[in-house]
């Protein structure tokens, strides 16, 4: 009976420990490097620039990169399916062609809470009530 018991109780401690696990997977699952390829009104996407280099990363709790001209940076706090992102700070150049898409980009990702969704290598930033979107792709 106590080795039973013994093993119900392990085997319940190490299936809670592999839901926790499992559970935590949306922070880890945005780390790493990202480029553009779409945005704007998800009816009607606006492709990335093509050769302008965009990546954006997403580290511990701080996400940076460039979407056209500028750099910028920030922190980032991911909880279920819904990440908040602080106050962004950017350098403020002017490059003729991109302020478009650094604007809407940078609008979605700014000192706000948005949803996201992971398919395969594409994850996509919604805004509220999905006006506007962010596509990037894994590096």
């Amino acid at each position: 009976m106590k080795k039973t018991s013994l093993f119900l109780i392990t085997l319940f401690a190490f299936s809670v420990l592999i839901l926790a696990a499992c559970s935590s997977g949306s922070f880890a699952s945005l780390s790493g490097e990202w480029t553009l390829i779409a945005y704007g009104d998800p009816s009607n996407l606006t492709p990335a620039l093509s050769g302008v280099d965009t990546s954006i990363t997403f580290e511990n709790d701080q996400v940076g990169g460039t979407v056209g001209c500028n750099n910028f940076g920030g922190e980032y706090n991911v909880r279920g399916d819904q990440v908040t992102f602080g106050s962004m700070v950017s350098t403020l150049m002017f490059c003729e062609g991109t302020s478009e898409q650094e604007g809407v980009v940078l609008g979605i990702l700014s000192d706000k809470t948005v949803s996201f969704s992971l398919s395969g290598n594409q994850l996509t930033f919604s805004s509220a009530e999905e006006a506007a979107v962010v596509i990037l792709e894994k590096k």
